[in-house]
């Protein structure tokens, strides 16, 4: 497979942007190689710069659940681009794309649009603190809310791809209020709400955790969550930005029956364009400026081209049949990844929740951020190059999740297992082989 142009445009990308790219896990630093410069998508392929097609399981990270360029999308993009780009005024649209989400989501009557998760779980937590006026927030390890100070606590993916607990440039001070505890450990956040029983504004989760591979909750996790919460007067905030319309049409809190106080959104909601959102309870939602006392602001929120994408993305999901047909390629994808590393005797374990899937060389069940960290990443890394060989392109770091789209057909899912039935077997062979030469310890 030939990357030279790859190759020449991220050296040049170096030379002019911070690490040559503008999001760290794009850099390839997990799996090492040269990262492919894309140059187009259709469906559920990408082309990069040298011409090589690859079926897609990154789709832009989650947000393409209809597949890239999607005709009707595309179409309405065009159609709004010549209306104009942004216009720092009111739109009916928004309006019209926060219907459509508050018709799937019960638990929120009230939102407020945004240009990126991070914006959503930062001010989302504002407002916890200034209802609860109480100033901790308790969070999770391998849980990633964005890159505000107060969330760059032992967050998961890009920071365990790079084995940094939190990051430089962020004071004690913001984070300080700032409590880490373990996912899927009911115990753990009972003794911190027993310790600190009036001094916890929020607990913030993502209720199915995809920033350390795919974590799903332990059976009564989530409801745990919510009791302890609602008992000790702290709001429950669910960061539902990849699992949003991915978990189920009407999130993770559909699919597990939980209705928190507040709920971010983000990646899908788009159509592919940067957009947030938080909403939540009249009362809880109408602290936000102009209503209220919590001041939050944005240029472009509510950016007309952002929110005619998200709308024709939502309607689109909304056809009767769509969550059945991605329902039956997820599943399709998950058995056939399964059969082949069983068939080559490599330990996997395998999660799905939805069209999200993680991939863990482990022996053990993953349930948290430590048994995610304790997988084989140099097998992943092996996986990654060794598909991308192939045509298939998987995140490119083991702490990332996979994703199906509407695009994705049983031709593509077949190309991938066949794939992985030949990697799986070379990663057997070559563990076999570490394990010969391996000295022998008396």
């Amino acid at each position: 497979m030939k990357v030279e142009r790859s190759r020449v445009l991220y050296a040049e990308a170096k030379r002019v942007l911070v690490g040559g790219v503008n999001s760290p896990v794009r850099a390839f630093m997990a799996v090492g190689g040269t990262p492919r410069f894309i140059r187009k998508a259709k469906g559920s392929k990408l082309t990069d710069e040298d011409g090589n097609r690859y079926v897609d399981y990154v789709c832009s990270w989650g947000a393409l659940i209809l597949g890239s360029t999607h005709a009707r999308v595309v179409a309405a993009l065009h159609a709004a681009i010549n209306r104009g780009t942004s216009y720092g005024a009111p739109t009916k649209l928004e309006t019209e794309l926060a219907k459509l989400v508050i018709d799937r989501f019960p638990s929120i009557r009230k939102i407020r649009f945004v240009n990126s998760g991070t914006e959503a779980t930062m001010s989302a937590l504002r407002v916890a603190r200034a209802y609860t006026k109480r100033n901790r927030v308790l969070k999770f390890e391998g849980c990633y809310h964005g890159h505000s100070d107060a969330m760059l606590v032992k967050g998961g993916s890009g920071m365990a791809t790079f084995g940094l607990p939190d990051s430089a440039g962020v004071t004690n001070g913001a984070t300080s209020d700032t409590v880490p505890a373990r996912y899927n450990d009911l115990d753990a956040v009972k003794l911190i709400f027993e310790a600190h029983p009036d001094e916890v504004a929020a607990v913030i989760v993502e209720p199915v955790a995809a920033n350390m591979g795919l974590v799903p909750p332990k059976p009564n996790y989530l409801q745990g969550l919510r009791d302890i919460t609602k008992k000790f007067g702290a709001l429950l905030i669910f960061d539902e930005v990849i699992t949003g319309f991915r978990a189920s049409i009407g999130g993770a809190q559909k699919l597990y029956g939980i209705k928190p106080d507040l709920t971010c959104l983000g990646k899908i909601i788009g159509g592919g364009l940067p957009v947030g959102a938080y909403g939540g309870a009249d009362e809880v939602m109408n602290l936000i400026a102009p209503s209220g006392p919590v001041y939050q602001a944005g240029t472009l929120s509510g950016n007309p081209l952002a929110m005619t994408a998200g709308i024709a993305t939502l309607r689109e999901i909304g056809r009767p049949g769509f969550y059945e047909k991605l329902e039956e390629t997820s599943a399709m994808l998950e058995n056939g990844l399964r059969a082949a590393a069983e068939n080559a005797h490599v330990d996997v374990q395998l999660t799905r929740v939805g069209s999200m899937l993680g991939l863990f060389f482990n022996h053990e069940a993953v349930v948290d951020y430590g048994k995610a960290k304790s997988s084989d990443t140099s097998a992943y890394k092996v996986l990654f190059n060794l598909m991308l060989e192939r045509g298939i392109y998987l995140p490119p770091s083991p702490f990332e999740t996979i994703f199906v789209s509407a695009a994705h057909t049983r031709e593509d899912v077949e190309r991938t297992t066949q794939a992985a039935a030949v990697v799986f077997q070379r990663i057997a062979k070559r563990r076999s082989v570490e394990a010969k030469i391996e000295p022998s310890v008396h």
